[in-house]
């Protein structure tokens, strides 16, 4: 979640959502010169755009947010259940009144998942405070889950998916993995070399627990009994990045055979991951992007993915907005996650993010680029 991780075309007006769609797949065809698939040849995924942390505006600014999506022509958007939860569930009702399909990310750190005397690890003064995953009381979240689940069904939410927790394989996000005193040493490359294995393995195995009361509790929902489960988005930080930054993490593909060792695939629909290559030549992206959703698989043989987070990085901040510099990179993106459709490996892609973060952002000078509606537009015959 890149909202606290340390670490010259013409604009378009507010354009149609049809023609935001159509320039969208012109743009795909004309770099990789191919025509555009058939609709009998061609699996379709979700494609949409994070909003995170709508509970921290008030529900003005939350409608004004949630219907700039929406008139975009984004037709899903993946939100987040934070503190204050009920902030959090009113926006969710907006979103769906609009008409946007949800994919609603719990966060496990959220406070009220854990006993009171239960104490935070350091963040060494660097990143925030967070829980143990190990200390998450499990009764304490399926109360918070159910209750969260009736609050919507009385607002007639249908969410599309739901995804308990958020990078549980790097430390900015789970507890049971070190912050360093100091960045810059060596960080654990394998499980074996984390300097609490043992905590962190817990960690896992209470995960398990947590999915299995996600799946538990959504088939009980009165409008949500069909949303997909998705598996915590994980973190593609690489291993020098967090010797920079002095904190553990492990690869995807090694958190993701640990989960499914442990049975992760009776209670998931899909495994979630995050994506952001930092690289602009289309090769690279492609080569990068590809071997990290190397472990997602169609439902027969494993799971599928959803990349619940995806980023590509533009700096400027001048209006109007020069985003040529990023509109071929997104244009491989979306042609890797079609690959990855067409084969049944991908489900989903969201955006990160709409609005918040200067560097990624799609929403700019009021309006979308032809870049930032390439990253949104579903896929079309």
């Amino acid at each position: 979640m890149r909202s606290n991780r340390l670490g010259s075309n013409r604009l378009l007006t507010r354009a149609a959502p049809w023609a935001l769609l159509l320039a969208a797949q012109l743009s795909l065809a004309a770099i990789f010169d191919a025509p555009p698939a058939l609709a009998e040849d061609t699996a379709f995924a979700r494609y949409g755009v994070n909003r995170l942390n709508l509970a921290w505006l008030d529900r003005a600014e939350q409608e004004r947010v949630l219907k700039e999506i929406a008139d975009s022509g984004a037709t899903h958007v993946r939100l987040s259940l934070s503190r204050p939860v009920e902030k959090s569930i009113e926006a969710v009702g907006i979103a769906s009144r609009l008409g946007l399909r949800i994919l609603l990310e719990f966060q496990l750190a959220n406070k009220s998942y854990y006993a009171d005397a239960v104490r935070p690890r350091s963040g060494q003064g660097r990143i925030w405070d967070i829980n143990r995953l190990s200390d998450l009381d499990l009764d304490r979240y399926r109360l918070g889950l159910r209750e969260a689940l009736t609050r919507l069904d009385a607002l007639g939410v249908r969410l599309d998916a739901v995804e308990p927790g958020n990078e549980i394989n790097l430390a900015g996000y789970n507890g049971d993995l070190a912050v360093y005193q100091k960045p810059g040493e060596p960080t654990p490359r394998t499980v074996a070399d984390l300097k609490d294995r043992a905590a962190f393995e817990e960690g896992l195995d209470r995960y398990i627990e947590v999915l299995k009361i996600t799946r538990e509790e959504v088939r009980k929902s009165a409008k949500s009994s069909g949303a997909a489960i998705v598996s915590a988005g994980l973190s593609d930080m690489g291993a020098k990045e967090a010797d920079r930054q002095g904190m553990e993490r492990l690869d995807p593909a090694e958190v993701i055979t640990l989960l499914r060792d442990r049975g992760m695939d009776k209670h998931v629909d899909a495994y979630g991951i995050h994506i952001y290559p930092a690289r602009k030549d289309p090769k690279a992206i492609k080569s990068v992007v590809s071997k990290l959703l190397d472990f997602c698989e169609p439902s027969e043989s494993g799971r599928p993915c959803w990349v619940t987070e995806w980023g590509i990085a533009n700096t400027a901040r001048t209006c109007p907005i020069d985003d040529s510099q990023r509109e071929g990179a997104m244009a491989v993106m979306r042609s890797v996650f079609s690959d990855f459709a067409k084969t049944k490996r991908l489900d989903a892609a969201y955006y990160y993010d709409w609005d918040t973060q200067q560097a990624y952002r799609l929403w700019r000078c009021g309006t979308l680029s032809p870049a930032a509606a390439l990253a949104i537009a579903p896929d079309v015959p």
